[in-house]
């Protein structure tokens, strides 16, 4: 997986659906399985375990990775199994009174990634893996690279912000510094064949993670020293966190950012097609999911209660 430049998050899903139809099947080798059993095991995500459509593909494209690049047999293009009808659930989305409330709470070490989730509308992944060259302070910009579906695309940034984007790449500045004293460290990593097309951007302060891991780590992939970027785990501990110290009484995790943003866009008279871009979204009816939060009740029908 690493070899087709899979996110690690990625590998991470992936790795755990393989495991689990393993164990499903009571731990014999996929080579001595199949078609038959891959869509047993689906089935049994559908009417079992009762996991969403999005859940059951994800499982199906590990397994088809599984059986396509490692058992080199690949599975049909003609499975039968039930396909997962839960519907997805609407987006639990913030009023600004409450996004206040909630950076008002927020430790002081993940303020700035968490003012990117909302003010940018980036995803958690999108947001650790941000590089100092990715800030564009002219245009008040953030480029995001190899977002989901290996998309690239250009988002707003707060111009509020910029004092704090600043400090942070100083920051990072003495980070590099520091590291560049230890003999052992082989520079942050790069993508695909950069490194070898620029041997030594990977010790420039531009190719830095904004973002940066407080200790070096081991690349899994080389075995080298690098300093990689903060752990996602950390911010999710933190947004869970601050909004227990706010007293938000909603289920707040650091996606709900994103969609308070989204749904703050459209509030303000901002065109869906645009707030789509923004998001990265491949079609628009994803984006438009948003548009039933706005609405005053169900599809924007008053109560005849409310009549009374």
């Amino acid at each position: 997986m690493y070899s087709h430049h899979y996110a690690k998050k990625s590998i991470e899903t992936y790795v755990f659906w393989i495991t689990a139809y393993i164990h499903f099947h009571n731990k014999r080798h996929p080579t001595s399985m199949g078609n038959n059993e891959v869509e047993i095991f689906l089935n049994h995500l559908t009417v079992t375990k009762k996991v969403a459509a999005r859940t059951q593909a994800t499982a199906l494209n590990a397994l088809a990775f599984l059986y396509k690049h490692i058992i080199k047999n690949e599975l049909s293009l003609d499975l039968n199994f039930i396909k997962s009808n839960r519907q997805q659930k609407l987006p639990v989305v913030l009023t600004q009174t409450e996004v206040s409330l909630f950076f008002r709470n927020i430790n002081k070490r993940h303020y700035l990634i968490a003012s990117l989730l909302y003010g940018s509308g980036l995803r958690l992944m999108e947001a650790v893996k941000i590089r100092v060259h990715d800030i564009d302070f002219d245009y008040k910009n953030i480029r995001i690279w190899n977002g989901k579906g290996n998309k690239n695309r250009i988002v707003t940034l707060a111009e509020e912000l910029i004092p704090m984007l600043r400090n942070q790449i100083i920051q990072v500045d003495e980070y590099l510094q520091l590291d560049l004293k230890n003999d052992a460290y082989a520079g942050v990593w790069m993508p695909y064949r950069l490194s070898k097309k620029y041997p030594i951007a990977n010790k420039s302060l531009q190719w830095q993670f904004l973002f940066p891991s407080h200790k070096l780590s081991t690349d899994p992939e080389t075995g080298e020293i690098r300093r990689h970027h903060l752990d996602h785990s950390g911010v999710r501990k933190a947004v869970k966190l601050s909004s227990a110290r706010a007293q938000i009484n909603k289920h707040i995790t650091p996606h709900t950012l994103r969609h308070s943003f989204a749904t703050h866009l459209l509030q303000s008279g901002a065109d869906i097609r645009t707030v789509q871009a923004q998001l990265g979204h491949s079609d628009v009816r994803t984006t438009q999911i948003y548009t039933h939060v706005l609405q005053q009740g169900a599809n924007g029908v008053i109560s005849p209660f409310s009549r009374l």
